[in-house]
């Protein structure tokens, strides 16, 4: 646990939340190996089955702290998993961002991260680097242009200027725009409906939806098939079926 990163969790979906409201949840180093930390206790808690990140008051991100850059140069990566702790490695588990306020630069790229994203009506997505002599190097121009159409994303990436929730919403680029306000109550909602399904087949769709984007036609099948087959023989799969059959809630193990 961190000051600047709180965590909770609530019947298997963790709760991590970006504590600096004061600089709008602006990410530096402290912040980053914080998340870090709290992506590991993600991975590796079995009780945790899925998680939301989200900022504390009324903002989502404003990106990296742009004046510990310009002060010392600091830029807030941490090995092997690039900006915040997260943009280079996301968890093996869902991860959805509940976003109020402002999800800028730096901010904008730990959403897109994220495998869905719950949005406030409020809610601001941009990648202004360009404006400030940078560019969006966390994911926001290799990510952004694979979640929308591309001239949409070349427009975001070129101009810097921000879109609303509405507009994400109408490209694709979000799953829900909630009532100001009621960003993270919605999409624990939508965690909950997700941690209610057998854990080790949503780890794994996850898994092929995200990594197949690239796969040959020709190879797909047989690339799935591997990560695929122990879904078929584990013991989730005879309770999944049997509870089915005996018209109950399934228990599920992760084995």
């Amino acid at each position: 646990m961190s000051e600047w990163v709180t965590e909770s969790v609530q019947e298997g979906v963790m709760i991590i939340t970006l504590n600096r409201p004061q600089a709008r949840n602006a990410i530096n180093l402290d912040v980053a190996q914080a998340l870090a930390a709290a992506i590991d206790r993600l991975n590796d808690d079995p009780a945790i089955r899925i998680a939301i990140l989200t900022g504390a008051g009324g903002f989502f991100s404003s990106g990296m702290d742009l004046k510990a850059f310009a002060a010392t140069g600091q830029r807030p990566y941490v090995a092997g998993r690039g900006f915040a702790g997260l943009c280079e490695k996301p968890p093996v588990k869902p991860l959805i961002a509940a976003v109020e306020g402002f999800a800028l630069a730096g901010g904008c790229e730990l959403a897109l991260a994220c495998d869905l994203i719950v949005a406030s009506e409020s809610a601001q997505f941009g990648l202004p680097e360009v404006k400030r002599g940078l560019v969006p190097g966390s994911g926001g121009m290799l990510r952004l242009p694979r979640q929308i159409p591309y001239r949409i994303a070349m427009q975001l990436a070129l101009t810097g200027d921000p879109i609303t929730a509405e507009r994400a919403f109408q490209v694709g680029l979000i799953n829900q725009v909630s009532a100001a306000g009621k960003a993270l109550e919605d999409a624990l909602a939508l965690a909950r409906r997700i941690a209610d399904n057998g854990p080790l087949a949503v780890q794994t769709a996850k898994r092929v939806v995200s990594e197949s984007g690239d796969w040959p036609i020709a190879e797909m099948f047989e690339r799935q098939r591997p990560i695929v087959a122990p879904i078929f023989t584990s013991d989730d799969a005879r309770e999944g079926a049997t509870a089915f059959a005996e018209k109950r809630a399934p228990v599920w193990t992760g084995k």
